[in-house]
């Protein structure tokens, strides 16, 4: 783990750079990097849910006013039950009418919500325009800004429409998590520390052992948790851009977690249900002794500092086990799933059964 601050990560696809991760403490060197992108004739659509808007959208349009020829903007209500085709209709309606054509460039400004849904919009409208993220959540800032996975929910189905679509920037201003909810940040904290479990021990332990600066929201420690983060999903991504192979161990934690999000109408943080999905695939795991009890227990401790829930309610084995044969993440009628061979280093597996799926989640029901 680079323990130095860095501002530039280089994001490479067949050895070329394609985007840069820029990490800064404010919004001030955002038309510098808007303005590399050579955006000076061209029209920019700033998109954002009702939440962000009312503390950045002002802030943003009026610095990118002077990159630019026009700014306009797309508001939609907040919410992961807005993350579908009718506000993604709205969004085309709104650069229909706008007269924005291939050249011209959208930017998602928000959580993983406005990324997946700005960049799939990106993708799509006229076969494919040029896209920027600014994400203002942790989620966001650490995994779903990065990597160019974008997608909307269909019929409360996650991500079953999407594609993938690099961005041409992702600016990162650490700073805008001091308004961020203690929630959000606490669900943002379940993909962090997933990063760490999948690839990276050494990470993984300097969580714990910063983990009263972090969540203190100590300005230089966060900056060393997101590019932490950041070269983690950086170094799987380039590997596997559209995930063919390794970027599913990203999925470490989301076969369950997302039957448990959809089962549950989305009223748990999306990084809360990787988190305790991730929790269920550990005692897997240890069944096969692949893990001890004490790393376990070490991660539970963890989720609980963080006020990440180690558990659910509400819902029964059949019912999540059959949700997740509806998931993307099933390949030949088989469910693909992420487990860990070692704290550190996550594999993909075909060969998990419904009876340790059932027994791994009576370690987390109650």
């Amino acid at each position: 783990m680079i323990t130095e601050h860095v501002n530039r990560i280089p994001v490479h696809l067949d050895g070329k750079t394609i985007y840069d991760i820029v990490l800064e403490d404010s919004f001030d060197a955002l038309a510098k990097e808007i303005s590399a992108l050579g955006t000076e004739k061209k029209k920019i659509c700033i998109i954002a849910d009702s939440n962000v808007a009312d503390l950045y959208l002002d802030e943003v349009t009026k610095i990118l006013s002077g990159c630019c020829r026009e700014v306009t903007s797309y508001v939609f209500p907040a919410g992961e039950e807005n993350k579908n085709l009718k506000t993604v209709q709205g969004a085309y309606e709104h650069l229909i009418l706008n007269h924005y054509d291939r050249k011209d460039l959208l930017v998602a400004l928000g959580g993983g919500v406005t990324g997946d849904l700005c960049g799939f919009v990106a993708a799509t409208y006229l076969r494919g325009v040029d896209f920027v993220q600014i994400p203002t959540t942790l989620l966001s800032q650490v995994d779903s800004g990065i990597g160019g996975k974008t997608g909307v929910d269909f019929d409360s189905y996650k991500n079953m429409v999407g594609a993938f679509h690099m961005p041409k920037l992702v600016y990162t201003n650490v700073s805008v998590l001091r308004t961020l909810p203690d929630d959000q940040f606490s669900g943002g904290m379940g993909e962090v520390i997933k990063h760490g479990l999948i690839l990276d021990k050494e990470y993984f332990d300097w969580i714990q052992t910063n983990r009263a600066k972090i969540l203190a929201k100590d300005a230089d420690t966060l900056k060393l948790l997101i590019q932490g983060s950041d070269f983690i999903k950086r170094e799987v991504v380039e590997i596997d851009p559209t995930e063919q192979d390794e970027r599913a161990t990203l999925n470490f934690g989301h076969t369950l977690g997302h039957a448990i999000e959809k089962l549950k109408n989305f009223t748990m943080l999306h990084g809360h249900c990787v988190a305790v999905g991730a929790l269920a695939a550990m005692n897997i795991c240890k069944e096969r002794g692949l893990v001890k009890q004490d790393e376990i227990d070490a991660y539970k401790a963890l989720m609980e500092y963080f006020f990440i829930p180690t558990s659910v309610s509400g819902l029964n084995t059949e019912e999540v086990i059959a949700a997740t044969k509806n998931d993307k993440k099933m390949e030949a009628g088989v469910i693909k799933f992420i487990l860990l061979d070692r704290v550190g280093h996550a594999y993909i597996d075909r060969t998990v059964t419904k009876d340790e799926m059932e027994r791994a989640l009576a370690t987390i029901f109650r």
